[in-house]
């Protein structure tokens, strides 16, 4: 229970706490212990980062993404009513699916619960518990693609010293969760649908283009040249409520404190760089940790590991093993 209470913290803006020495099992103080006294050397890091880097994990990613979202465009181009409608809202060979997130939106805006909506609920709602909630965002969201893109230019301008990364409270993303709520009740219709880049995408790939288009070049240039992959840090509420699933997720990224290095490039990588926060020295409460509900689990982190301290696993999250 303590992991999902400070799991969940974290995902609503809590920064991440050194545990306290009487938290911290018998067998990480021993790797913690024998690390201290026995120092990674800087030749070995070194080392490390020759390794031939993979990109595995991304590569499959990637096509997961692509193939889900040309699978509705052909489905719809060619009439084979396959997968039906959009991501927001669809249906598979006849199976209702609703986007978590979206489902809300409608039921706060009018007020009612309709049968489709429960029935495409439950089918994404077993599908993300298994999966990992915010899989969502990095395997099958088209809006996570193109601001991956974006930040490699982002990091290139700010590598050049050319712009310089504006960062926020993490809470704040928060806020907009329940500002996008309270708008749905009160005006009785689905805003937040209407500027959501995920939706925004999914249609006009599958239907056409649209001026909406032009809100999601805004998003991606402020991305570019103000704060890198703001909109999915500080802003879209979609991540949240499938981080929330993503709390009792078996299938999880965990990281083995025995086999780390603590060079931190995983952190530079990471789209939620505090669910790696474990990997700083002394952080680990244990010698086998599972990352937070906000991890969206796209592998980042561990293609880029040259010690495979970070790995998928399929686990009950905070099982010992």
């Amino acid at each position: 229970m303590k992991y999902i209470r400070e799991s969940l913290a974290q995902l609503f803006g809590a920064e991440p706490v050194k545990p306290a020495k009487e938290d911290i099992r018998p067998a990480a103080q021993e790797i913690h212990f024998y690390k201290k006294a026995n120092p990674i050397t800087k030749q070995f890091v070194e080392d490390l980062h020759d390794r031939p880097k993979s990109h595995k994990w991304r590569n499959r990613r990637w096509l997961t993404l692509l193939f889900i979202n040309l699978l509705f465009v052909l489905s719809y181009q060619l009439d084979i009513q396959l997968l039906e409608g959009a991501l927001t809202a669809s249906r598979f060979a006849g199976f209702h699916m609703a986007d978590l997130n979206s489902a809300l939106q409608v039921m706060l805006a009018f007020k009612e619960v309709v049968l489709n909506l429960i029935i495409g609920t439950t089918t994404i709602l077993i599908m993300w518990l298994l999966l990992g909630g915010r899989s969502f965002c990095s395997w099958v969201c088209p809006y996570h693609m193109l601001a991956e893109w974006a930040e490699a230019i982002h990091l290139w301008l700010v590598n050049k010293k050319i712009i310089e990364n504006k960062t926020f409270h993490r809470g704040v993303r928060t806020v907009f969760y329940v500002i996008f709520a309270l708008l749905a009740i009160v005006t009785g219709y689905t805003v937040f649908e209407t500027i959501s880049p995920t939706g925004i995408i999914s249609r006009a790939l599958i239907y056409g283009p649209g001026y909406a288009l032009i809100f999601v070049g805004v998003l991606l240039l402020f991305e570019i040249f103000v704060s890198r992959r703001a909109w999915c840090r500080y802003v879209c509420p979609i991540g949240m409520t499938y981080g929330i699933v993503g709390t009792v997720s078996p299938m999880r990224v965990t990281y083995h404190l025995q086999d780390c290095a603590h060079e931190g490039d995983c952190r530079k990588v990471c789209l939620v760089p505090h669910v790696l926060d474990v990997t700083i020295k002394t952080r680990a409460r244990d010698s086998r940790v599972d990352l937070g509900a906000d991890c969206t689990r796209c592998g980042l982190c561990v293609d880029l590991c040259p010690t495979d301290s970070l790995r998928f696993e399929f686990k009950m999250p905070g099982k010992q093993t």
